[in-house]
């Protein structure tokens, strides 16, 4: 993991199109249908990794923008199915609190899967405890009005 870096991944890695062709053809009838937006998806497919969180866009006609702060970020999984292994893929779901099943974000086509999940929830941890620390300040004012009050009424009596 010391060599990874996910400010460098732009696109997802060529096995990805290898995958969804690969899934397409085990439709049998149903390739020419889903081959063409699976190539368009592939092709317009770009991530951006930055301090404060990520993003994801695809799309042609109907372009899809996803942006997710490393605070929101609830849960990761990472799953692979055969063929996946078999390209060195993996899927990295994300999951927030948003109440839907389906996980907010997808990342498909990286091949260190297991590096960026752990890049993940280390920001995920560092995202919690900077906002913490952030909250600190305002219970020390809390605990400073409530000394103050108390001390009010004891001169009050």
């Amino acid at each position: 993991m010391s060599n990874f870096n996910p400010h460098n991944i732009e696109r997802p890695d060529p096995s990805l199109l290898k995958y969804y062709m690969i899934t397409a053809l085990l439709t049998g009838p149903g390739f020419l249908v889903l081959a063409l937006p699976l190539f368009f998806k592939y092709e317009t497919l770009k991530y951006r990794f930055d301090d404060d969180g990520m993003s994801m866009s695809w799309g042609i006609l109907f372009r899809r923008e996803i942006y997710l702060t490393y605070r929101r970020i609830q849960d990761i999984h990472l799953t692979r199915n055969i063929i996946q292994r078999w390209l060195g893929l993996a899927t990295v779901s994300i999951q927030t609190a948003s109440g839907s099943s389906t996980p907010e974000m997808s990342v498909e086509g990286i091949l260190e899967a297991d590096a960026l999940r752990d890049y993940l929830y280390t920001k995920m941890r560092g995202a919690r405890e900077h906002h913490e620390a952030e909250k600190l300040p305002q219970d020390q004012a809390l605990i400073l009005l409530q000394e103050i009050r108390d001390l009010l009424r004891k001169k009050a009596e």
